[in-house]
């Protein structure tokens, strides 16, 4: 086991056997890790409080934090979502193919909805929603308009792409 691999309170990380898990990542406590998803160089995933759940195909990109909020909830990321570089989650839902853009923050209780895209630099207030097929931007984040078909098909390409590049680095 790594070093940055660290149990906390006897719960240790589940990190499919398939995920690529960067050197420098660092993930404690009860955090899942689903099949052929990716955790990126510098990434802190700190489920000490509450549990992290990431599920197949996703990328968190480098330097990126996820951590939860004790006796509230943890933080739940679905199937083929990315994660840009640096963002923070904080008990938060990424819902299937949703997308956070780079230095994006989440916080407690925000939801991104199926093909929901938070843009770079935005800020999910707490409990907000993105709704499926919307881009929403700004600090505080607000809806922008409704995704083209070729943003949505991007979202799969994303997802995929990580995939590629993750089995290059194992």
């Amino acid at each position: 086991m790594s070093n940055f691999i660290i149990p906390y309170k006897g719960l240790e990380p589940n990190i499919h056997d398939s995920a690529f898990i960067a050197q420098n990542a660092v993930i404690i406590g009860d955090v899942d890790i689903g099949k052929e998803s990716s955790i990126w160089f510098g990434c802190i995933l700190r489920g000490d409080v509450y549990d992290i759940k990431i599920g197949a195909r996703t990328n968190i990109q480098d330097a990126s934090v996820i951590h939860t909020t004790q006796d509230f909830r943890g933080t739940y990321i679905g199937d083929d979502v990315t994660i840009g570089h640096a963002a923070v989650l904080h008990a938060c839902t990424i819902e299937d193919f949703g997308f956070v853009g780079m230095q994006a923050l989440v916080m407690d209780g925000a939801v991104i909805e199926t093909k929901g895209m938070l843009a770079a630099g935005a800020m999910l207030t707490l409990g907000k929603v993105v709704p499926t097929g919307q881009l929403w931007a700004g600090r505080p984040a607000r809806y922008m308009r409704d995704l083209t078909e070729e943003e949505l098909e991007s979202l799969s390409y994303s997802a995929n792409h990580y995939v590629t590049l993750s089995r290059e680095y194992l």
